[in-house]
């Protein structure tokens, strides 16, 4: 039997889809930057932009997209230790910015396409993060393994200035805001981050949870408020 949270799921993409035709087919698309001009630094990582695959692409559909790896500059005084801390670790982002879901494309959950990846899921839960106003949110938090290796991953969905954790929130909001304001432009914002040999799950968290918060102050000038 299908679950409850499937048939949920079902009903809210059909409403989604009725209203959209309903209202018609424009969307009232906001100006914003590319992802592609997001700072190559944040705090002392520069980043090297990843080409995502182009069948991959084509799965994600009609959108702005970024996928970098922020490495540290690591000085030659202290290295060992800043290796073995595990702040030599590399983030990885990935951005997926819609600025319309009318014509059929739908933002993908990590949930679905990391386990197609070949990683599991080891533990999930909630996680706060404040911002430069002081003010804390939540995200979505993961431990993922492939049985070689772990990663730590914080994940968000960010819409007309809100950070939402939940995939179905994220669906709500869209469908609330396309009544609302005639928009239904989203971003899906990943950032990811390896448990190294020997280092503790948490610090790995850490290292996640500093990148995020360095980047939130950004984004509002690529994903509208």
């Amino acid at each position: 039997m299908r679950s409850l949270r499937f048939w949920s799921v079902v009903l809210l993409m059909a409403l989604t889809a009725l209203l959209l035709h309903v209202r018609g087919d424009v969307d009232r698309v906001m100006p914003s930057r590319p992802l592609s001009q997001l700072p190559m630094t944040i705090d002392s990582r520069s980043a090297t932009d990843i080409a995502i695959d182009p069948d991959v692409l084509q799965v994600l559909g009609k959108g702005d997209f970024l996928n970098r790896v922020y490495a540290a500059s690591l000085p030659q005084q202290g290295r060992t230790e800043l290796i073995e801390s595990g702040e030599g670790a590399p983030i990885g982002l990935f951005i997926g910015y819609f600025p319309t879901q009318r014509t059929g494309q739908s933002i993908h959950s990590p949930q679905n396409c990391l386990p197609g990846a070949g990683w599991s899921f080891e533990s999930s839960w909630m996680t706060s993060l404040t911002n430069s106003a002081g003010k804390k949110y939540q995200v979505k938090e993961y431990l993922i393994s492939d049985g070689i290796s772990s990663q730590e991953v914080l994940y968000w969905y960010q819409m007309h200035g809100r950070i939402i954790a939940g995939d179905y929130a994220a669906k709500l909001f869209t469908l609330a805001d396309s009544i609302r304001y005639g928009r239904t432009d989203a971003a899906l914002i990943r950032i990811i981050t390896p448990v190294e040999p020997g280092e503790e799950r948490l610090h790995a968290r850490a290292r996640a949870v500093r990148f995020a918060e360095q980047l939130a102050p950004l984004l509002p000038a690529y994903v509208p408020d």
